[in-house]
């Protein structure tokens, strides 16, 4: 009964471990990326399309369910079944915290396919986040050199040009020029 309660709890923190996992929304900034500096570049939206990010398999589902399979299996039978138990609770518990982990981790997404003004094509996969992207909306697209984002473009994206301030030039007073013949 103890080790049931102990595997129960174990795959329980399994499940919210896993499902706490990194996320590509572009409305999720990770903390390595805060306070540092980002290239922007302008386009338009040209197409988004519905995709979804495979969920990861890094081993860690599989092991902790290896382990909660092979507390488990083990609790079943006498001394001789308790070990062929724990090998068979062992290998499912394995196959089924790999695949928790990957539908876990997998994230509903979107390729957007980005008109950039020079004329260039660009596509970006990430996780769909609050706001809702539609063909000819104006975006930018934010990148720190490992990672990209594309967001909706602020209200006015045209670059700020320093206008010319005209200076004020001293009026001066004609002189009138004399008169051929005159004596001035």
């Amino acid at each position: 009964m103890l080790r049931s309660t102990f595997a129960l709890a174990i795959a329980a923190g399994l499940a919210l471990t896993l499902s706490g996992c990194a996320t590509s929304r572009s409305d999720v900034i990770s903390r390595h990326d805060a306070q540092r500096m980002s290239t922007v570049v302008d386009g338009t939206v040209l197409t988004v399309r519905a995709v979804t990010i495979d969920g990861s398999q890094s081993g860690m589902g599989a092991t902790a369910g290896g382990v909660v399979g092979a507390i488990a299996g083990s609790s079943i039978g006498g001394r001789r079944d308790s070990a062929v138990g724990g090998v068979l609770g062992a290998v499912a518990g394995a196959l089924a915290g790999n695949a928790i982990e990957r539908n876990t981790t997998r994230e509903e997404s979107q390729e957007i396919l980005i008109q950039l003004r020079n004329g260039e094509r660009r596509a970006i996969v990430q996780a769909k986040g609050g706001e809702t992207l539609q063909p000819g909306d104006a975006v930018i697209i934010v990148s720190n050199g490992s990672k990209v984002r594309v967001t909706r473009a602020p209200v006015s994206t045209q670059p700020v040009v320093p206008q010319m301030v005209p200076q004020v030039v001293p009026s001066y007073q004609s002189v009138p020029t004399p008169v051929p013949g005159t004596r001035s």
